[in-house]
């Protein structure tokens, strides 16, 4: 029978093959692994900063259990007394304006009520986005959703769409993905083959990486990309301080702050009222920011 122990031992090793990869596809700078012990568990962040390719990135592994509370369950919306969390999150921002930035997170909870469930997804931020980028991304994660369980990548690509959205901005964070919350054993598969499910979405995530630096990583910059990239930095932490539910409940559940806050990029800008120039690639970027486009056929 697989447990929150066995579950939390995989997605450590998932954090070190990720880290190794990474390592690899940077070719400069390597993680950093910080441990870190607190009452409600312990974790090991993942920090690589300013690398060739990779200007910072952060790829954390945790497992923490403790009282379940009234804020939790506002958040979560079950009834218990006590919890058990674990999971990896990872995310990627780029030094080069044409390598996008990319978010994952795999994650297994489980109550004392007997109700346990898994969660994740991938999803894809360009600053400039590539439909031909957009289509490999769409196809890679299909084939790993289709080796799963044919109904999930129809089920999980439009969810993606929903959750990564800036409804104060009516735009999406990119092209999305794929997202999946509260998949419970026995809904679609059972516990052991969701789990395999999620610790092959977190093997193809580096992979995936990997590829779009040696297609972009190496390309000229312009200062007026520079400057664009940033702004959609800026959309970044809007999306991560407001709507984000992992950081909201990272911090209220007591996690480490520095670790739930890795997530935001090295630098980014706002600028009042900023509308693309008509006709130029940012105002085409700014177009596709939508929900509901069908990236595999485009």
């Amino acid at each position: 029978m697989t447990d929150a122990k066995y579950i939390s031992e995989q997605f450590e090793n998932l954090q070190q093959h990720i880290c190794q990869v990474l390592n690899v596809a940077d070719g400069k700078a390597l993680f950093e692994m910080n441990s870190w012990q607190k009452d409600i568990g312990h974790g090991i962040s993942g920090v690589m900063q300013d690398g060739k390719y990779i200007e910072k990135a952060a790829v954390n592994f945790s497992k923490v259990s403790g009282k379940y509370t009234k804020q939790m369950a506002g958040l979560l919306g079950e009834d218990a007394n006590h919890y058990t969390a674990t999971g990896v999150s990872s995310i990627l921002h780029p030094v080069n304006v044409h390598v996008p930035i990319i978010h994952m997170n795999v994650r297994y909870f489980e109550l004392d009520n007997g109700i346990s469930w898994f969660g994740g997804g991938i999803d894809l931020t360009p600053h400039y986005i590539i439909k031909e980028d957009a289509k490999w991304f769409h196809k890679e994660l299909k084939q790993v959703c289709d080796n799963a369980h044919p109904d999930f990548y129809s089920k999980f690509k439009p969810w993606a769409d929903d959750y990564f959205f800036l409804s104060h901005r009516n735009e999406t964070r990119g092209v999305g993905g794929i997202f999946f919350d509260r998949i419970k054993p026995g809904e679609y598969l059972n516990i052991n083959d969701l789990l395999t499910f999620c610790l092959n979405l977190g093997k193809l995530y580096p992979e995936v990486y990997s590829e779009l630096i040696k297609l972009h990583g190496d390309k000229s910059v312009t200062e007026q990309e520079r400057k664009w990239q940033l702004l959609r930095r800026g959309r970044y932490v809007e999306f991560n301080l407001v709507h984000d539910r992992g950081t909201k409940f990272g911090l209220v559940s007591g996690g480490n702050t520095e670790a739930i806050l890795l997530s935001m990029p090295p630098d980014a800008s706002w600028e009042y009222m900023h509308m693309p120039e008509e006709g130029s690639k940012e105002a085409e970027t700014q177009a596709l920011l939508k929900k509901d486009i069908d990236w595999i056929n485009q």
